[in-house]
């Protein structure tokens, strides 16, 4: 099988142009076989290039532990990369398909190649039962969540996918490795949960880590960082343009006026190989 190693924001997955591959029918263990980084290829999951009915492309994006997302918002930049780059589809605008809906990306060429792209991620969901938490408020702000020994406060918002949103002092390490897989499985959750822990520098900056639903941490998140920009504003943290740091590089979002949430980022092509199984 040929595979394509991208990043985004240092958000690196296995892509794989399903336009040419047949893969195996167990895709979830071939996600966490080919996302092990000591015995496989080594990634945080598995995104598929798919033809679509509806769009320019379908991607469906797998997580390191096999399960399956709705969105990625870094993975769809590099998809959008790939679609161009390739030839599948040669337009500076692309729709890609996700299980979050149909997005619309615009693509910054550079020497007949994708530098960066910007996406438009749609609206955020508000309402507590759709993104999906047990907490009240649609969406819960500033709510209580009760983690092990200690109360935190926390603001939900989905972008696709679900993301619980904490505002701290300082970001450490035990806020994203000890508090981040408690509030991922919290009963709170009922479909789990991303986890985002944001130190605020100013009314237009964040720096950001997050705890992602069946992956860990990872050096970024493009629906979080999405969620993030909209807590933000939700809380009067920060202003409706925010420039979000993470640890795998920068990412620019805007919630327009309009509601939906755009985000500008990088999307890198690293390496290309083939797989041929568990060793």
């Amino acid at each position: 099988m040929k595979f394509t190693k991208m990043q985004g924001a240092g958000n690196d997955y296995v892509y794989v142009n399903c336009f040419k591959e047949i893969l195996p029918q167990d895709i979830p263990n071939l996600a966490k076989q080919v996302s092990d980084r000591h015995k496989g290829i080594g990634s945080d999951g598995l995104i598929l290039i798919c033809p679509s009915e509806k769009a320019d492309a379908q991607m469906r994006m797998f997580n390191a532990d096999g399960s399956e997302s709705e969105m990625c918002g870094n993975g769809i930049r590099c998809v959008a990369k790939y679609v161009y780059d390739h030839g599948i589809v040669q337009s500076q605008t692309l729709k890609i398909e996700t299980g979050a809906g149909i997005l619309s990306l615009d693509l910054d060429i550079i020497d007949q190649r994708v530098s960066q792209v910007r996406v438009n991620m749609g609206r955020p969901i508000l309402n507590s039962s759709e993104i999906p938490t047990l907490l009240t408020g649609d969406p819960p702000v500033n709510a209580d969540l009760q983690v092990g020994d200690q109360t935190i406060q926390v603001t939900c918002v989905s972008m696709g996918n679900p993301h619980c949103v904490s505002f701290v002092d300082e970001i450490t390490d035990y806020w994203v490795h000890e508090i981040g897989p408690q509030v991922e499985v919290h009963p709170m959750f009922p479909k789990r949960i991303n986890a985002e822990f944001i130190e605020i520098i100013s009314q237009n900056e964040m720096i950001m880590r997050v705890w992602e639903r069946g992956s860990g941490e990872t050096q970024a998140c493009g629906t979080g960082a999405c969620a993030s920009a909209v807590a933000g504003v939700l809380t009067g943290r920060t202003e409706r343009n925010v420039l979000i740091h993470l640890p795998g590089g920068d990412l620019r979002l805007e919630w327009s006026e309009s509601d939906e949430v755009f985000m500008t980022g990088p999307a890198v092509e690293v390496y290309e190989g083939v797989w041929t199984g568990p060793q």
